[in-house]
């Protein structure tokens, strides 16, 4: 089936009657990859591309960039004066009364809100509705093959490999009184990522005691602090096979630096854990009872949990987000907080569960991979159950 026609049958089941993709300075990388395409240059001047839902496609390109969207199907149509690409525009748009764009009201969703509000607005001076491209994106960026399947099952296994190796260096330091910084282990989960074929394009995240706080925290030779006794460690880590169209696997578990954790600390790391079990069990209910699921609701019930535990304040980031060839993909998010998604969770699909609860001297964080397929849902590697004790 040729993308054209998939494209097409996906706006046929949303009920929407086109696609009209537009960009200026390669704004919008979106657009080339779902139209699986590479301007011959950087455009200079604006073009547009209409998928309707039946018929041909159509192209409007400026009279000096005549070729730009020669390698794409269907007639094109040529534009000089901005008086002739608004007759042109709405020339492509009659009769459809709404389209599909890479927008999404009040920014609801700012990963696909590329195009900008002038363009919108000129969009709507024809009398077109403009409805969000958001699940349509998630339908071509977000579902895996069953080769990135099992491509992201190959590296968690090694990723957890190294996890186990990293959290193993610290002990040994620990037990032989030797130095260790959080840059040092970093460095050490990065020769690991290189020697056992990963890759990754930033982190990880070792972070001690109040650094694990910092949900985004990265240590650097200048900045690193040392790993003694009676100190928490988080390590997030994030790594893919070295490959084409590979995807990420996306960690985080925490230890504690001695035999015996206080009790705030065990306390605090059994409520995460119960908001990341709470999220699973309840997408995975959902997706068995083929019930339609969005990703605020996860969100919703996760950071539920956290509140009535009483660390709602303490819980300041999504639940999760969605996961592949980078590590943030293109997919509905776990998120209620910094945005709403409403984008449906759909098969074939992979996003982290990873609730977190930060307090100024120390932040516990636990992270998981869930992945989505017809009428099931599957956490894809290792679960961390209890504090690692180091």
């Amino acid at each position: 089936m040729s993308r054209i026609q998939d494209i097409q049958d996906c706006l046929k089941e949303h009920g929407i009657p086109g696609w009209l993709f537009y960009d200026h300075h390669l704004r919008d990388p979106l657009a080339y990859r779902i139209l699986q395409f590479q301007a011959p240059r950087t455009p200079s001047r604006r073009w547009f591309y209409l998928i309707p839902a039946r018929g041909e496609p159509i192209g409007l390109v400026h009279r000096i960039e005549p070729t730009m969207l020669d390698a794409l199907p269907g007639k094109k149509q040529v534009y000089s004066s901005w008086q002739t690409l608004q007759t042109g525009l709405q020339d492509l748009l009659t009769g459809l009364g709404a389209v599909a764009m890479q927008h999404s009201d009040l920014c609801e969703i700012p990963y696909v809100s590329l195009v900008d509000g002038g363009m919108i607005d000129l969009v709507r001076s024809t009398r077109t509705v403009v409805t969000s491209s958001a699940d349509l994106v998630q339908h071509f960026e977000a579902r895996w093959t069953q080769a990135q399947f099992d491509t992201h099952i190959e590296a968690g296994k090694r990723v957890d490999a190294i996890r186990r190796a990293a959290f193993d260096k610290i002990a040994d330091a620990l037990r032989h009184q030797r130095s260790l910084t959080e840059f040092e282990v970093a460095e050490f989960i990065r020769r690991q990522f290189r020697d056992n074929g990963l890759f990754t394009d930033h982190g990880p995240i070792v972070a001690v005691n109040a650094n694990a706080s910092n949900p985004h925290y990265e240590p650097t030779p200048e900045r690193a602090a040392a790993i003694r006794p009676g100190d928490l460690v988080l390590i997030d880590m994030w790594a893919k096979l070295d490959q084409p169209e590979a995807v990420y696997y996306d960690i985080t578990w925490t230890g504690y630096c001695g035999p015996k954790p206080c009790t705030e600390i065990l306390n605090v790391f059994e409520i995460v854990k119960g908001a990341r079990n709470a999220g699973v069990q309840f997408i995975q209910q959902m997706v068995s009872s083929g019930t339609s699921l969005a990703g605020f609701e996860v969100d919703d019930v996760v950071r539920g949990f956290i509140r009535d535990n009483g660390f709602g304040d303490y819980f300041i980031h999504r639940t999760g987000h969605s996961i592949g060839t980078d590590v943030h993909g293109n997919g509905a998010n776990m998120d209620n907080l910094e945005s709403h998604d409403t984008r449906a969770i759909i098969a074939n699909t992979c996003f982290s569960i990873e609730p977190g609860i930060y307090l100024t001297p120390f932040g516990i964080r636990s992270e998981v991979n869930v992945f989505v397929a017809e009428s099931s849902a599957m956490v894809t590697g290792e679960m961390q159950e209890a504090l690692l004790t180091l």
